[in-house]
């Protein structure tokens, strides 16, 4: 009897990707994942091959099962990692699936993603942490569910595994709540930000909304009016509390804590964040500038001085500003936050030495 054998898949994936045959694979079913980058709904597919086709595929572990009627190339599923001694289920990697059947945490984001777009069927669009992925703030890692937003009534109620499902009162994937992006629906990312805040871990909150700024993706302002929609939202205050920094200059994680612990309070003077300077037509931007006395202090970050061409960059800067009066007093990392109190006490003194100057 013959036998069907495989050939890797084609450099790159899904697209232009293969069956290699001695006897029996469906040419039709072929040409149908290869169209359809690796991917296909049951749906879809009865429209080309008879079931049984697919049910043999299926069964010789060719076609895997991801989400209810939503198939994938096997040869498309992420390379299995063995865990590593003592470390927790589902962390270090996945098994190898079996024949037939496996599930979201095989795939690659990308095809992830699609599948499950997919599985909802018009019904959805990829919200909380897997838009933020989308929009390209974070990259959500591999055993952490895909999130997808659907209408409170869309009835999608089952709970495959990695997938998470947000019912929303009044969501429509799409304008003006959701947006494509490389072919899929999005969330707009201000709600995203909004949404994905309490499900991120603590150390992981800030980082996708200062990026998010700081690339222009979005403001303070527009993040505070999505907040705005969400008045249940878990840990709100923490929420409020990193927008009023954004939009008091901060742009860094070391900028507010800067802000919190040093630069505000009794006996300091209105500084100015993020503050613009050109000069010989080179554009910098001073971290915390206190405009009268005409001081600079730059936040260093902890591997700030670990690079001899970017401290190299910082001497020319500061030369730069020096010729036009401007005092660059830079701060570390690790000084910021083990001496707030004397890294105040120093700030405070410098001020009052260039005013008496």
């Amino acid at each position: 009897m013959e036998r069907a054998v495989h050939r890797p898949a084609a450099r790159g994936g899904g697209r232009g990707a293969e069956w290699a045959t001695v006897g029996c694979v469906n040419a039709e079913l072929n040409e149908l994942l290869r169209r359809h980058d690796g991917l296909l709904t049951w749906d879809l597919a009865v429209q080309v091959v008879p079931e049984w086709t697919l049910r043999r595929e299926r069964g010789a572990g060719r076609l895997l099962r991801v989400l209810p009627g939503v198939y994938v190339d096997s040869r498309l599923t992420r390379p299995a990692v063995a865990p590593a001694p003592g470390a927790p289920p589902g962390r270090a990697g996945f098994a190898v699936p079996p024949p037939g059947s496996a599930g979201l945490a095989v795939l690659p984001p990308e095809l992830r993603h699609r599948a499950a777009v997919a599985y909802a069927q018009g019904r959805g669009a990829l919200g909380g942490p897997t838009a933020l992925h989308a929009w390209g703030v974070r990259r959500q890692p591999d055993d952490e569910a895909v999130h997808l937003d659907v209408p409170a009534r869309s009835g999608l109620r089952s709970r495959p595994p990695h997938l998470v499902l947000h019912h929303r009162h009044g969501f429509r994937p799409g304008p003006p709540q959701a947006v494509a992006r490389r072919g899929l629906p999005v969330v707009r990312l201000d709600r995203a930000l909004v949404d994905a805040w309490p499900l991120l871990p603590a150390v992981d909150r800030p980082a996708p909304l200062i990026r998010a700024v700081n690339d222009g993706l979005t403001t303070p302002a527009r993040v505070g009016e999505a907040l705005a929609e969400a008045p249940r939202l878990a840990r709100r205050a923490e929420l409020r509390v990193l927008l009023d920094r954004l939009s008091a200059g901060c742009r860094s994680p070391l900028e507010v804590w800067g802000h919190d612990h040093v630069f505000t309070g009794a006996q300091m003077p209105r500084l100015r964040r993020q503050f613009r300077v050109r000069i010989e037509g080179r554009t910098m931007y001073l971290d915390v500038y206190a405009e009268r006395e005409r001081v600079d202090f730059e936040l260093d970050g902890a591997t700030a001085h670990g690079d001899p061409r970017q401290r190299e960059i910082d001497l020319r800067r500061d030369a730069l500003l020096a010729t036009r009066g401007i005092l660059v007093v830079r701060f570390a990392h690790r000084r910021l936050v083990r001496e707030p109190d004397r890294v105040r006490a120093e700030v405070l003194a410098i001020l009052a030495s260039r005013r008496a100057g």
